[in-house]
């Protein structure tokens, strides 16, 4: 296998309003990775400072996480693809140690498990919202995870066929889901999660979690398509 220095990458960054965390999040990105910082209508100067630290900066107007991860996803062009929370909350130095296993045939999806590193780093509702989703991950595809984490790796391509639709908080879940009605390999690997920088746009609130925890059912009460396969 290529050492994952030698390897083409490119960092998806969602961003609104992380002024605050964007010089720690950047200055995190390993050696030769491009960050791509997608602005998603940050009134704080986040695109600009961005921009004037070294990321690639992609403008998307729709408001979601799921229209900023994929506009990241569209505007990519290296071999793999990590996805990164933008709020300090993870650390992207980590990333090589995710990208490892789908660079060397092990994996084709690999998930950051989050592990609280303080107290309230994780919310209990964001939490709870979790765990409720995890179970009905498990049901509907057979899949064991803990975690439905932020932080991930794959392939641009594979990624691409996927045809991911959701643009709400829908999206991290549909990828997973989408993946495993393919037969990709999904695993997880703990990563440490700190204490945000701000406020979480989404699951800062027991109502922002259960509005997330909403729109990710929508994606499980998706039919599982014919055919596909692994990438």
């Amino acid at each position: 296998m290529r050492g994952v220095t030698t390897l083409t990458v490119d960092v998806v960054l969602p961003c609104l309003d992380e002024a605050e965390a964007l010089p720690w999040v950047l200055a995190r990105i390993p050696a030769g990775w491009r960050a791509i910082v997608v602005d998603n209508g940050s009134a704080d100067g986040s695109a600009t400072l961005a921009a004037g630290l070294g990321a690639t900066v992609v403008h998307e107007p729709r408001r979601g996480f799921g229209a900023a991860c994929h506009a990241g996803l569209l505007a990519s062009q290296a071999e793999f693809v990590c996805f990164c929370d933008c709020d300090a909350s993870l650390d992207p130095g980590l990333l090589p140690g995710l990208l490892r296993s789908v660079a060397e045939g092990s994996a084709d999806l690999v998930l950051g498990r989050r592990r609280p590193t303080a107290r309230g780093a994780w919310p209990a509702h964001a939490r709870a919202g979790n765990l409720a989703l995890s179970r009905l991950l498990r049901r509907r595809t057979g899949l064991r995870l803990r975690d439905l984490g932020p932080m991930r790796v794959a392939r641009r391509e594979a990624l691409l066929g996927l045809g991911l639709s959701d643009r709400r908080s829908g999206y991290p879940l549909q990828m997973v889901v989408r993946a495993a009605d393919a037969g990709w390999r999904v695993r997880e690997v703990d990563v440490p999660y700190l204490p945000r920088s701000g406020r979480s746009k989404v699951t800062g609130t027991w109502r922002g979690t259960w509005q997330a925890v909403h729109d990710m059912r929508r994606v499980l009460d998706e039919p599982a398509p014919v055919g596909g396969g692994r990438p």
